[in-house]
C-alpha cells in the first residue's frame, strides 16, 4: 500500500509562509495524482490542491486559490506545497495522498493518509 509522508509543518505568524513536502520513499510518484488535504479540529478532513504528476495539471480549492502553490519533482519523486500568506483558517493537520486527479478534485480521497504535518497559524 502507497503511504506517502508529509513534513514541513509548524507554528507560523498570520501572513507568513510556510513549504509543505510530500515524499514516497520506495516507489515512483510518476502514475498519480497527488492530493494535499487538511483537518482542523472538529472539522471533516477537506482537499486542498492536486497535481497530476505526469502533465503538472493542478486544482485549489477556493480558499487557498492565489495564496497556494502546488509544485511537483518527478525527479526527486517529491511533492511541495508553498503556503503564502497564511491566516487562522489555515491551521490543521495538513496530509498528502496518491490517486486519481478525477477523484482528487471530487475530494473523494480515501487516503492512506499517513501520519500528516501539523500547521498552526497564530500569533
Amino acid at each position: 500500500q502507497l503511504q506517502l509522508v508529509a513534513s514541513g509543518g509548524g507554528l507560523v505568524q498570520p501572513g507568513k509562509s510556510l513549504r509543505l513536502s510530500c515524499a514516497a520513499p520506495d516507489i515512483s510518484l510518476d502514475s498519480y495524482a497527488i492530493g494535499w488535504f487538511r483537518q482542523a479540529p472538529g472539522k471533516e478532513r477537506e482537499r486542498v490542491s492536486c497535481v497530476e504528476m505526469s502533465d503538472g495539471s493542478t486544482y485549489y480549492a477556493d480558499s487557498v486559490k492565489g495564496r497556494f502553490t502546488i509544485s511537483r519533482d518527478n525527479a526527486k519523486n517529491t511533492v511541495h506545497l508553498h503556503m503564502n500568506s497564511l491566516n487562522s483558517e489555515d491551521t490543521g493537520v495538513y496530509y498528502c495522498a496518491p490517486g486519481s486527479f478525477s477523484l482528487c478534485v471530487a475530494g473523494a480521497f480515501v487516503g492512506p493518509w499517513g501520519q500528516g504535518t501539523q500547521v498552526t497559524v497564530s500569533s
